[in-house]
C-alpha cells in the first residue's frame, strides 16, 4: 500500500500494533479511515473465523466511505475481494467475499440505523468488526456487537463527549506512551473511564497523513473559520457538539487562566452560588461555585464542587448534608481567596436554605444565605456571559483551569433543536454561577442596562 498511499511512521506503528480493541479519532483528512481499512483487512486475513463485519450508519454510506472510495477497500485489495451489494444466493445480506491464505472470508456490511436488520444479522460470533463513525452508532448496537468479536476497531469524528459510547467504550482506551503527546490535553482528560487491558486509543491529525503536503494542510485549515466549533471539531480534532452551542465563542486558550495567574489579580468582590438537585435518577447535580470580580471589571470563576446523587445511591446527599458541604466550601475559599459574605442559593430549594440558616444558628458562620434573583431572564444571562467571554471591548470572563466541570458545561451547553431556548442539561455550574454574579453584574465588563 505504501507505494499507492505513503504512510507516516505513526501509521506504520498502528498497522503493526496488536490490540483487541482500537479507536481512531482525529481531525478531518487525517487518513484514519483509509489506513484503518487496511489494518482491518489484515486482521481478517489472520483470523481463524470466517465471518466478519463492517458497519456504518447505512450500507450506502459504507459503500461511499469505505468500499468504493479512492484508496478504499476495492482500490487497495483489487481482485482479492468481491462486493455483493445485494447479497447472493447463499447470503442475502450485503457482503464482501475476501480471498486470503486461510481461505475465503465473508465480511457482512451492516447499517446500524435499522435495528431490525442488524438484530437479524447478529446471531453469530465474528472474527473482526469495524464500526465506522462509532460515535453516531446506536449504543445498543455497539453493546451487542462488542460481545461478538475477537477484534474491534472503531473510527470516529469529534462529537458530543456526553454520548454514552464515550464513557462505555472509547474512554476506556489509552494511547501508547510514544504517542501520548499527540493527544490534545482536553481529550486526554476525557479518557478517564476504567481502563480495559490492551484497548488502544489513536489520535491522528493532518500531519500524520503523509499523502498531504503542507500546502494541502493549510488549505484544509482555511476551510473552517477560526473560533467556530466547526474549526474546533474538524481542524483541531477536539470533541464537542458542532452546532447549537450557546457559548460557541468560549476558547480555552483565551478564557482559561491558572490559579497562579488568578492570584496576581486584584479582587474587589467575591461571591458564591449554589444550585441543587437531589435526584438519584438523573445527571442533575448539586453545584457549588465561587467567583471573584477584579478592579478592572473581570469576572473570574475560581472554584467549584459538584455532587451527584446518581453516583451516590447508597448514601444520597440530603439538604442538611449540602448545607454542611457548602459552608465548608465557602470557608475553604475564604482562606484561599477572600470572604464572600453574601452567597446565593436557588430560590426553588427552600429546604436547603432552611438547613443553611439552621446550621448558622447551631454553628455560627460569616455568611448571609440569600435567595437567588431570577428576574434577569435566561436569555439575558446568556447574552451577558457571551459578551464577557469575548467582545470588541475585551475579555471579561475567565475560568481557572482546574474547574473541569464548568469548562465542560461551557463547551456543551446548547440550544434546543425545536425552540429558541436552552436545553435543560449541562447547566448546573452555569446556573450556580449565574446566581453568584447576577447581583454584581453592574460592576462586570461594560455594563449597560437592557430595556
Amino acid at each position: 500500500m505504501s507505494e499507492l498511499y505513503p504512510l507516516s511512521e505513526k501509521y506504520l506503528d498502528f498497522l503493526e500494533h496488536d490490540a483487541p480493541v482500537e479507536f481512531l479519532e482525529g481531525t478531518t483528512a487525517a487518513g484514519k479511515t483509509t489506513v484503518g481499512i487496511v489494518k482491518f483487512m489484515l486482521k481478517v486475513a489472520e483470523s481463524e473465523k470466517k465471518m466478519h463485519v463492517i458497519a456504518s450508519k447505512t450500507t450506502g454510506i459504507c459503500e461511499k466511505n469505505i468500499i468504493q472510495k479512492d484508496y478504499g477497500l476495492l482500490d487497495v485489495f483489487g481482485d482479492l475481494v468481491k462486493y455483493n451489494g445485494n447479497g447472493d444466493r447463499d447470503n442475502k445480506i450485503p457482503h464482501i467475499k475476501y480471498q486470503t491464505p486461510k481461505g475465503e472470508k465473508i465480511i457482512y456490511i451492516l447499517g446500524y440505523d435499522n435495528i431490525d436488520k442488524w438484530k437479524t444479522a447478529l446471531g453469530s460470533q465474528f472474527g473482526c468488526v469495524l464500526i465506522d463513525e462509532i460515535n453516531t452508532a446506536s449504543i445498543a448496537f455497539v453493546e451487542e456487537i462488542s460481545t461478538r468479536n475477537d477484534y474491534l476497531m472503531g473510527t470516529l469524528n469529534p462529537d458530543d463527549p456526553n454520548l454514552a459510547v464515550y464513557e462505555e467504550f472509547i474512554n476506556c482506551s489509552r494511547p501508547l506512551e510514544k504517542y501520548k503527546k499527540d493527544v490534545p490535553g482536553e481529550i486526554m482528560e476525557q479518557l478517564n473511564s476504567e481502563e480495559k487491558p490492551g484497548w488502544t486509543y489513536w489520535f491522528f491529525s493532518f500531519y500524520d497523513n503523509a499523502s498531504l503536503t503542507l500546502e494541502d494542510i493549510e488549505k484544509k485549515k482555511l476551510a473552517a473559520p477560526k473560533g467556530t466549533k466547526l474549526y474546533k471539531n474538524k481542524i483541531l480534532g477536539l470533541r464537542g457538539r458542532a452546532t447549537g452551542l450557546i457559548f460557541a465563542n468560549f476558547d480555552r486558550k483565551r478564557n482559561l487562566i491558572s490559579k497562579q495567574e488568578a492570584k496576581k489579580l486584584k479582587f474587589i468582590q467575591f461571591t458564591a452560588g449554589l444550585d441543587t438537585s437531589y435526584s438519584s435518577q438523573s445527571n442533575d447535580s448539586i453545584a457549588m461555585t465561587f467567583m471573584g470580580i477584579t478592579e478592572d471589571k473581570k469576572l473570574i470563576y475560581l472554584d467549584e464542587e459538584v455532587y451527584n446523587n446518581k453516583d451516590n445511591k447508597e448514601r444520597p446527599l440530603a439538604p442538611s448534608d449540602t448545607a454542611i458541604k457548602f459552608v465548608d466550601f465557602l470557608e475553604k475559599n475564604r482562606k484561599n481567596w477572600g470572604l464572600a459574605r453574601d452567597v446565593f442559593i436557588d430560590n426553588a430549594d427552600q429546604a436547603t436554605i432552611t438547613e443553611l440558616k439552621k446550621l448558622k444558628r447551631q454553628r455560627p458562620n460569616l455568611y448571609n444565605f440569600i435567595n437567588s434573583y431570577k428576574k434577569v431572564l435566561i436569555l439575558d444571562r446568556i447574552l451577558f456571559v457571551q459578551t464577557w467571554i469575548e467582545s470588541i471591548e475585551g475579555v471579561f470572563y475567565y475560568v481557572v483551569d482546574t474547574c473541569k466541570e464548568h469548562i465542560k458545561e461551557l463547551e456543551l451547553y446548547s440550544w434546543k433543536e425545536d425552540k429558541d431556548e436552552p436545553e435543560d442539561a449541562n447547566d448546573h455550574t452555569i446556573n450556580s454561577s449565574q446566581y453568584a454574579w447576577i447581583p454584581f453584574r453592574k460592576i462586570i465588563g461594560n455594563y449597560k442596562e437592557k430595556k
